[in-house]
């Protein structure tokens, strides 16, 4: 039992709908801390308003609501459960504790009795406000930046004359550094100014003095009722200061801090932590360090919760941050815990690291049309990728392989930039591309002194880059028939992919594989064992390196491989990756209930994936993890080595499913709906041939390859015409073209960007209603899980609109037919598992858009909103180990459920915020009304008009 026995039951608060500075980090510790309350017969009962994720699943907790996060909401769920003693605010990021802020300020925790525990409201106090916060330092004797504090126009004009240019201006209370900017120049400062002083909700700014070029870290601490502290991870962020952390390239342990210094900053940190409020908890404090022979340490903040880097620091260390938070809120100490990884260390025992991390962002500029790509102060990234391997330049290479951006890596793949002002301006002007650019730079024999000059970013890293440039240049000089096995080992010790090598070689990445199999360079996998294989480690938990032969006394040959391979019938489950508009969480929610179905079904499970921020990550979901890049030559590799009967695609979007076609070329079976079946529905021209067939009703279309097929096509269909690419997701590309200036000028963009695609023309529906379908099918049976009905008429990306579950307004006549054609296709795709389908509604007669089969973006939802484990249910029909009609399907619904898209717009101010057939929403949250005549619902259908943009 918990050490303090008078809590019994806790509420949780998450952090609600993802937007950038705030995703699935925070559903990830969520997801960890009821887990850990659970196993101490705590009764847990968490608000949330997100349906995407797991977090909200009904095994998660024992009540869960699906409730905008507000006050109302939180006396809503107090009066019903009034045996509720404590609330842990920490798990949900800044949403959580904003909320939990202003229901202390109402007097609401006191009205219901119900205490704070994992911090206290005085430390969030210090810490938001910056000058309390500043106050304290000094008190405390830990330097920071010379700064000072604006509520008003008039005094942080004073502060700028004051301190002069560059300057730093940071709002109070915000999220992902909201309303933060950095002023160079005079002319600039107004407008900046004006804009952190909206974005604070209580109107203050901080204006610092910039150190530009300082270094930057962060530190993930927890400590307990006793005092005892123990530092989990030091992050190093390879970009200097100026660039929010949630946007920089992020490296643990540490690389350039000298030992002085770190033991100088450790101090520091624990004496902060103390300083702040007695608390236990997890915390998080970010600092900045000189980058001359002083190595000076100044603070920057310190955030008395988990932390978007806590998710990253437990995956990096193997150190379950959140789970152990929760224990030590509840009043266990870390003498008293056990490490899960060793099972045989206890939690006070800090992690030592014998790999390296690297962590870069990812982010989805395309989608903002004339938005600012420049890195700054406010973060901008979607979502984020980690990669292990033995070196900085392993892990940095995996990492690029992990982003999905058409990338095989660093360099040697014949993308990177050739023009001297370009390579210039991404270097001097953070771009997000800047990791590709540097290479670049020493590529064309710009010097390592004018880089940093530039970036400020450290030489050690800079040499780094220089050493792979080195080895490129070498290899370069051979062929696939002369090179020697040390140097091609080499090559794969520092990261490079097969196609990279091949690229060097001038050969097929086939040929390189083949070499490699030859020389016997062969992939081992080791331990994230969080003690540098100090103790032995109990989790399968795993990472993928190259390693030198050793030989033992009796001649034998062997590089040791610490996954053990057992006999068992095993599954493999691809994740989704990083997290980007149009492919988000809601697909980590399927690959968790995808990986728990498999094993209900007698499997051993096998999930790989990229993404540190997501559950599916976690290394007790699955009974093996392998943390890699979801790229082909990892995944192949792997699937040697453990031998499936199987790997199962349609759970983690368009990531998985693109690895559809290799997996069926090598021969390994895929779980559920073939390749062939997958390939049809993804070809924009079959699939309508397929409805032709059936006698379904699609707009009218016609395919193009060229600017000129599709001008031509444009003569016979009416405009305006929907142009939409093969093989994408989110909308990606997607336009409504309304004359031939603008046909041509979109397909030639288009075909820049993916070349060789076949595009589809329909003509657009204008006018007409949208509604789609879920639905799983084992072959013969098909059960049709929801139907859903948008707000915003058709022509608005299904990811962006409001939709309603079930429909609002479509009769009979028109719901017959959609469940008619649901069926048709389903059974016509040979749909084993998961299909969704979208329809336009016109003049009561329903058109198809188009039918993915795999799990879609409104899955969750509809499993949340009729309480339901639609995933758990279709796995089992993937597996053929249940027929459809083997369920009892009971759903229950009230009223209705909304989905109710949230957008990140606020982080790029200029941006065209219209919306159409391209995704733009980071996130959504889940609305329960109980009728129509519901206010919200009013209000939502009036404005639905107002967004269709052509």
């Amino acid at each position: 039992m918990p050490k303090n026995e008078s809590l019994k039951s806790i509420l949780i608060i998450g952090s609600g709908p993802i937007i950038i500075g705030q995703a699935c980090e925070f559903d990830y510790s969520g997801t960890q801390a009821l887990r850990s309350l659970r196993e101490d017969g705590i009764e847990t009962i968490l608000i949330n308003s997100n349906p995407a994720t797991i977090m909200t699943d009904p095994t998660m907790a024992d009540h869960v609501y699906l409730l905008p996060l507000t006050t109302k909401s939180i006396i809503k769920v107090l009066k019903e459960h009034p045996q509720i003693d404590a609330v842990l605010p920490t798990m949900g990021g800044q949403t959580a504790l904003n909320l939990c802020i202003e229901a202390d300020e109402k007097g609401i925790w006191e009205d219901f009795d119900v205490k704070l525990i994992g911090v206290d409201i005085e430390a969030i106090n210090i810490t938001e406000d910056r000058e309390q916060f500043r106050e304290l330092m000094g008190k405390i004797g830990v330097g920071m930046a010379p700064q000072a504090t604006a509520n008003s126009y008039l005094k942080g004009k004073e502060i700028a004359q004051e301190f002069g240019f560059p300057l730093v201006i940071r709002a109070s209370y915000t999220l992902g550094g909201a309303g933060a900017s950095f002023v160079y120049k005079e002319e600039d400062f107004d407008e900046l100014l004006t804009r952190g002083l909206e974005a604070s909700p209580i109107h203050e700014v901080m204006i610092d003095k910039a150190l530009i070029g300082w270094k930057e870290y962060e530190l993930e601490l927890l400590r307990d009722k006793n005092d005892n502290v123990v530092i989990i991870c030091t992050i190093e962020n390879m970009d200097p200061m100026g660039i929010h952390t949630g946007d920089s390239i992020t490296i643990a342990p540490a690389m350039t801090l000298s030992d002085k210094t770190f033991q100088r900053m450790r101090d520091m940190a624990i004496h902060m932590m103390r300083s702040i409020g007695d608390f236990a908890g997890g915390c998080n404090v970010q600092f900045a360090v000189s980058p001359d022979e002083e190595e000076e340490i100044i603070a920057i903040e310190i955030n008395p919760r988990v932390s978007r880097s806590s998710a990253l620091a437990s995956k990096a260390t193997g150190y379950p941050i959140a789970k152990v938070a929760a224990k030590l809120a509840i009043g266990y100490t870390l003498d008293e815990l056990s490490n899960q990884i060793t099972g045989s260390t206890s939690a006070l025992f800090e992690p030592t690291l014998d790999y390296v991390v690297v962590k870069i962002p990812r982010w989805n500029f395309d989608k903002f049309e004339g938005s600012d790509r420049q890195l700054g102060l406010q973060m901008k990234a979607v979502g984020e990728v980690m990669a292990i391997g033995r070196s900085f330049q392993e892990a940095l290479h995996k990492a690029t392989q992990s982003l999905e951006i058409k990338r095989n890596g660093l360099g040697a793949d014949g993308k990177g930039y050739k023009d001297y002002q370009q390579i210039i301006d991404k270097l001097t002007y953070a771009s997000w591309d800047r990791v590709f650019a540097i290479y670049d730079a020493i590529q064309m024999g710009i010097p390592l002194s004018r880089i940093h000059e530039i970036t400020k970013i450290d030489m050690w890293f800079l040499k780094q880059y220089e050493e792979l440039h080195e080895l490129e240049k070498e290899i370069s000089t051979y062929t696939i028939d002369t090179i020697d096995r040390e140097l091609l080992l080499e090559a794969k010790q520092k990261g490079y992919g097969d196609r990279q090598i091949a690229h060097m070689l001038k050969c097929l990445e086939s040929q390189v594989y083949n070499k490699r199999d030859e020389f016997k360079i062969n992939r081992v996998y080791k331990l994230v064992d969080t003690c540098a294989a100090e103790f032995k480690a109990q989790t399968p938990y795993y990472y993928s390196t190259f390693e030198n032969e050793v030989e033992t006394a009796d001649g034998q040959k062997f590089a040791a491989n610490e996954s053990v391979v057992s006999d068992k019938k095993k599954i493999i489950v691809l994740g989704s990756g990083p997290n980007r508009i149009g492919q988000g969480i809601e697909f980590d929610y399927c690959c968790v209930h995808g990986v728990l179905a498999s094993s209900e079904c007698g499997y051993e499970t096998i999930m790989i994936n990229c993404n540190p921020e997501t559950v599916s990550t976690d290394f007790d979901i699955a009974d093996k993890l392998y943390f890699e890049p979801v790229f082909w030559e990892h995944i192949y590799d792997i699937i040697r080595h453990e031998k499936p009967e199987g790997v199962i695609v349609q759970l983690g979007g368009q990531t998985a499913l693109k690895l559809a076609e290799k997996l069926d070329r090598y021969g390994i079976k895929i779980i559920g709906t073939t390749y062939q079946s997958l390939d049809l529905a993804e070809d924009r021209g079959s699939f309508s041939t397929l409805l032709k067939e059936n006698n379904i009703p699609y707009p009218e279309f016609d395919t193009a390859s060229t600017a000129d097929e599709a001008l031509a096509v444009a003569d016979r269909l009416d405009f305006p015409i929907l142009v939409r690419p093969s093989y994408v997701l989110g909308g990606q590309g997607m336009k409504i073209v309304i004359n031939k200036k603008e046909l041509e000028e979109h397909v030639v963009d288009l075909l820049r960007k993916i070349p060789n695609n076949k595009l589809l023309l329909d003509h657009y529906l204008d006018g007409a209603i949208e509604a789609e379908a879920d639905a799983i099918c084992d072959g013969e049976n098909v059960y049709i899980i929801g139907i859903m009905e948008h707000i915003e008429p058709c022509g608005i990306h299904s990811g962006d609109s409001n939709a309603t579950l079930p429909p609002f307004n479509l009769g009979e006549f028109v719901m017959q037919q959609i469940k008619d054609h649901t069926h048709k296709i389903a059974l016509a795709l040979n749909t084993v598992g998961l299909i969704n389908i979208q329809f336009a509604i016109k003049d009561d007669k329903v058109y198809i858009i188009e039918a993915n089969p795999r799990a879609s973006r409104t899955v969750p939802f509809i499993a949340k909103a009729y309480g339901e484990p639609y995933v758990n249910y279709a796995t089992k029909v993937m597996l053929g180990h249940n027929k459809v009609t083997d369920f009892d399907f009971k759903p229950h619904l009230e009223g209705y459920a909304i989905k109710q898209p949230v957008f990140s717009f606020n982080k790029f101010p200029n941006v065209n915020k219209k919306l159409g057939p391209e995704m733009k929403s980071t996130g959504e949250s889940i609305l329960f009304i109980d009728s129509l005549k519901d206010d919200e619902f009013y209000n939502l259908y009036s404005r639905r008009r107002m967004y269709l943009s052509k």
